[in-house]
């Protein structure tokens, strides 16, 4: 197989490439066999809708200002279909050049910048670190999609000894042709941790090593064969999910785009939880219920919300929109709006905050309005 910059592929990668594909032509990647690797400059070989190759941003991309809007000029296209966004902050992309973008209540997303982007960390990452080249390759690099290849790591993280990897494969695969908000909504996840995270910035890092990311999108394939009564398969899913990322949601909750699990160890998620736009959810969180009966009885989290480490909500109660939760706290009754809410059992400290989204900005210790003594 040729490939640019001396980059050589050990045997291992066609095995694997192999059973993946059933052992049949036309498989996943058995279409990449002897094709060179994605040139500088195209994005994972996929052609524009248009007519030739995405080009790429011509500068490493870093921490995304997409979604502050002191960093972006929106206008609508002529036709009404969505909206051209402008990105001006440094390193993002050529200035004065537009991409189309996603029309959504969480932040903008360029579907395409965000696969090109994750293209070119790989191939960067696999000439600084030739020993993950094959690796980088067969997750990123061999694919043409952010769906083929999101597909592809899930089901090498949650294969088994009874539940094959080429099984998985295909139907996560399939989950992504059927409904491609489930891609859509990866992006916005994806999108989030870039501009939430300090600690992240490449999207290929989230993709490939953040379990809350990946969590997140195996449980969203999840929730969507539950919806269609797929249910023995929706929790056979759901147990791998928890044995793996230790995440543990089940199938049935319902969880909004530009969602991010940090760290996520420890996160339990009940039946009939729901979870808005645009939330932050640190490690050790539990939205359960209480007592036995069925129905209606897990927590509503508002949009814009931010929950910190080992928080626990029971109950069927609302956390309205723009509060912050903060770590430790025991969450028994409803939180209004703009609110703050700590301690066990937690309770209203500080002022409302309209106009503002803590999950966006992380700040959990602000707002409190006490005096501690040292």
């Amino acid at each position: 197989m040729a490939c640019p910059r001396g980059l050589v592929l050990p045997s291992a990668s066609s095995i694997a490439a192999h059973r993946l594909s059933g052992g049949r032509r036309g498989g996943p990647l058995a279409s990449d066999r002897g094709r060179s690797l994605p040139r500088a400059g195209h994005a994972g070989g996929g052609a524009h809708p248009g007519g030739g190759a995405h080009k790429l941003p011509s500068e490493q991309p870093r921490r995304s200002q997409v979604c502050r809007s002191s960093s972006t000029t929106e206008r609508k296209q002529p036709n009404g279909e969505g909206s051209l966004v402008r990105r001006s902050a440094p390193g993002k992309s050529p200035p004065g050049e537009y991409f189309e973008v996603l029309e959504a209540e969480t932040c903008p997303v360029n579907q395409d910048f965000v696969w090109q982007a994750l293209c070119r960390e790989a191939r960067l990452d696999a000439d600084t670190e030739p020993a993950l080249a094959s690796y980088l390759f067969s997750t990123v690099l061999a694919h043409k999609s952010l769906e083929d290849s999101l597909a592809f790591v899930l089901a090498n993280k949650l294969r088994s000894n009874v539940l094959l990897d080429s099984q998985l494969l295909e139907m996560f695969a399939a989950q992504y042709r059927r409904d491609g908000t489930l891609v859509k909504q990866a992006q916005a996840d994806m999108q989030a941790v870039i501009d939430r995270d300090p600690a992240c910035d490449k999207y290929v890092h989230i993709l490939l090593f953040f379990k809350g990311f990946q969590a997140i999108q195996a449980h969203r394939v999840a929730a969507a064969l539950w919806r269609q009564d797929r249910k023995p398969l929706a929790l056979l899913l759901q147990s791998r999910i928890s044995e793996i990322f230790h995440v543990d949601i089940h199938p049935g909750a319902t969880i909004g785009e530009g969602v991010m699990l940090d760290h996520a160890t420890g996160v339990v998620i009940g039946e009939t939880a729901v979870i808005e736009n645009n939330v932050s959810i640190l490690h050790g969180v539990t939205l359960g219920g209480t007592g036995t009966k069925d129905g209606d009885r897990h927590p509503k989290i508002g949009t814009g919300v931010v929950i910190g480490a080992g928080v626990t909500i029971l109950g069927n109660i609302r956390v309205g929109a723009n509060s912050k939760i903060g770590a430790g706290s025991v969450v028994l009754k409803e939180i209004p709006p703009n609110c703050t809410a700590v301690g066990i059992p937690a309770r209203l400290v500080g002022k409302p905050q309209p106009k503002l989204q803590p999950s966006l900005s992380m700040d959990q210790v602000s707002g409190y309005d006490y005096v501690y003594e040292i």
